[in-house]
């Protein structure tokens, strides 16, 4: 049962505590969501927000993206919505990708193999001659998300539901007494009071967890997303190949990103990050082998910084043990599973039973 008037602060200007505290709001709960600088400035502003299940992925984590997906189509279909939420397919070829179809084509995740004129055929935007000539998958089902605008009708659903939203106030630390967390303590020295926590800090979620004495691996990397200006092209679906991943933007222009790029940032001791003109420039030579035309790309804007990843690759939800009231959620899969993260934790912080969909997810299992 639903405890009302409870006061829970979400820390955490990401879609994870923006969904989660809007969902708390919704239902009746005080909800403060504190922001160490502005909204979706850290991985949720550089983030390519595939919203898929296409992986090789364990049934429990597979069941929850699907049913992430099915939330961003709801929520899509909201008249007042004004969420940037796109599914025109995901395109992908490389090593393995046929594996990955006759998996998909297993566990009944929509999937079609596409020879090169069946790519021309239905997916404009996509140089022919850059699929191989075996073909490619495509997900029908799977599309985008442009974050910073879900975040933004998020922040004005919570604002709707009573919910307040306080920036810029730091870093944060939970406050805890007798086992209890007892509220938040912002970078300015200000103690929020509250019956509840949910930390949703991102890359910074181990080293908060590690100074209460709870462990979660680690695997966080260095993240680097690119965006183009608007330019002439009529890319629909997100792409994904081996040397560039890519997706139409909000403006008529690309977002770009890929793994060999990211492993050139350099992390400085400062925490600043270095990106070479050398990288810029490779990347954006690789999309244009992909689109059709080979349009020439140039650089509006780069998003660098960490990309939060658990040490075992799987999502860490749920309550925190040893720490009552506290409640994490730490994940890759940000985008994919930000609405139905968000609608599960609240009702475990409010109902106080926990969900059997993230049974498997529990951050208990590091022990």
């Amino acid at each position: 049962m639903t405890q009302p008037g409870r006061q829970v602060a979400v820390v955490g200007g990401g879609v994870l505590g923006i969904s989660t505290a809007a969902q708390l709001a919704a239902r009746g709960a005080g909800v403060t969501l504190l922001a160490d600088g502005e909204l979706a400035g850290g991985a949720s502003g550089r983030s390519l927000s595939w919203l898929n299940s296409a992986g090789d992925f364990p049934a429990e984590y597979h069941a929850l993206r699907v049913l992430g997906l099915q939330r961003y189509r709801a929520f899509a279909a909201r008249p007042d919505s004004t969420a940037r939420i796109v599914f025109d397919g995901g395109l992908r070829w490389g090593d393995g990708v046929r594996a990955s179809f006759e998996h998909q084509r297993d566990i009944g995740y929509p999937a079609e193999w596409l020879g090169p004129a069946d790519v021309a055929a239905r997916l404009p935007g996509v140089a022919v001659d850059a699929v191989p000539d075996d073909g490619a998958l495509f997900n029908p089902d799977e599309g985008w998300v442009d974050l910073p605008s879900l975040i933004g009708q998020l922040v004005r659903d919570l604002e709707t539901a009573g919910g307040a939203v306080r920036t810029a106030v730091g870093r944060c630390e939970v406050v805890v007494a007798g086992g209890r967390v007892t509220g938040v303590r912002t970078g300015t020295g200000d103690v929020l009071a509250a019956d509840a926590v949910v930390l949703a800090t991102g890359a910074d979620v181990p080293r908060a967890l590690a100074g209460l004495g709870v462990h979660v691996p680690d695997a966080t990397s260095n993240a680097l997303l690119l965006r183009t200006p608007p330019f002439a092209h009529r890319l629909r679906a997100v792409l994904n190949t081996p040397r560039v991943a890519l997706r139409p933007a909000p403006g008529g222009g690309i977002v770009l990103d890929a793994g060999w790029s990211e492993e050139q940032v350099v992390r400085r001791d400062d925490g600043t990050f270095d990106v070479r003109d050398a990288t810029v420039q490779g990347l954006l030579h690789e999309a244009s082998q992909v689109l059709a035309g080979h349009p020439v790309l140039t650089c509006e804007s780069r998003g660098v910084g960490r990309k939060p990843i658990p040490g075992d690759g799987h999502p860490v939800l749920g309550a925190v043990p040893g720490v009552a009231g506290l409640t994490v959620a730490f994940t890759h899969s940000g985008a994919t599973l930000g609405l139905i993260a968000g609608e599960l934790l609240a009702g475990e912080v409010l109902d106080g039973a926990p969900s059997p969909l993230l049974a498997a997810f529990r951050p208990a299992r590091f022990g």
